[in-house]
């Protein structure tokens, strides 16, 4: 029998957990004669008893693991801290709150099993519940990073994957600091399946991602996946380089031609904010990709942990 090991980061998630391992034993009584389970809980420096219910579950349940780490680390952290630690044939990441449908990793298993496929990963066609400021951001990510980037990135996939351990192998060969699983996904490639369905609400507590983190989130993966912002930064220095080389000659014939005239300090101002303003956008972005390279030398720990089920 395969084993397939579930990967779920959690992060104050008291009123979730019982509901998705409640869910989850249903999948797993549906296919106990073809796979055996294992569920990893990421703890992700949860401030409320959230590591109290892990503790609890996997004192009663042995197939129940869990990682707490020392603070808050994020997901993308939580998401490796399970990679690294699993056991299965088959790995899937998945979220807690439910809105990755757990029924689907029936329809997922099946797919993996014909030997077709080596990911099995799930796309929202709709984005029911998000605010119109969210939707048209993240309708704008989607097409700007695929337009920069040689990395292809599915609209509307989300995290909830089933993969093969050739993959999870090939995704932890991936040894970076600054980490965005959605693309790391996607690079290494592999064949993959996508099931399509309707975004779901969750089933309790409250979303813990605010517009600036789904804004500094999308960030991450533009300077991870593309090198393109320091070439459009190159390209307008250039062009405003070329603007003021023109204007210094039409300045010189003009003088030439009609005499010194007086000119408005005003407007000259307002040009001069306006290229500064360029140029500290410019510096801005490779600043940027500086702070990235800074973080991946100093070779810092991913992530921490302060306990396992072990230790209980």
């Amino acid at each position: 029998m395969k084993k397939i090991s579930i990967i779920v980061p959690v992060f104050n998630e008291e009123e979730t957990i019982p509901i998705f391992y409640d869910e989850m034993q249903k999948i797993k009584n549906k296919l106990s004669k073809k796979a055996n389970f294992e569920f990893l809980f990421i703890n992700d420096g949860s401030k409320d008893n959230t590591l109290e219910i892990l503790r609890s579950l996997a004192k009663k349940d042995k197939t129940v693991r869990y990682i707490s780490f020392s603070r808050n680390f994020g997901k993308e952290a939580g998401i490796l801290a399970g990679l690294e630690n699993v056991t299965g044939d088959y790995v899937a990441t998945m979220d807690v709150d439910l809105q990755d449908p757990p029924q689907l990793l029936i329809e997922m298993f099946e797919t993996l099993e014909t030997g077709e496929y080596d990911c099995c990963a799930s796309r929202s066609v709709t984005r029911n519940g998000y605010s119109p400021l969210r939707k048209f951001f993240t309708k704008m990510f989607y097409k700007i990073i695929n337009k920069i980037s040689k990395t292809e990135m599915v609209d509307g996939a989300r995290d909830f994957r089933l993969m093969t351990r050739q993959m999870v192998n090939a995704i932890l060969s991936m040894k970076e600091y600054n980490r965005y699983s959605k693309g790391i996904f996607s690079f290494v490639g592999f064949n993959t399946k996508w099931i399509e369905y309707e975004n779901i609400d969750r089933v309790a507590g409250y979303s813990k991602w605010n517009f600036w983190k789904l804004f500094g989130y999308a960030i991450e993966g533009i300077t991870a996946f593309s090198t393109t912002p320091l070439v459009i930064s190159a390209i307008v220095g250039i062009i405003f380089c070329l603007i003021a080389f023109i204007m210094i000659i039409v300045i010189i014939i003009r003088t030439l031609c009609f005499g010194d005239p007086v000119a408005g300090w005003p407007s000259l101002v307002c040009i001069i904010m306006f290229v500064s303003g360029i140029q500290l956008f410019c510096l801005g972005i490779m600043g940027l990709y500086l702070s990235k390279t800074y973080l991946e030398t100093k070779k810092r720990p991913i992530y921490i942990v302060k306990e396992t089920e072990k230790d209980i």
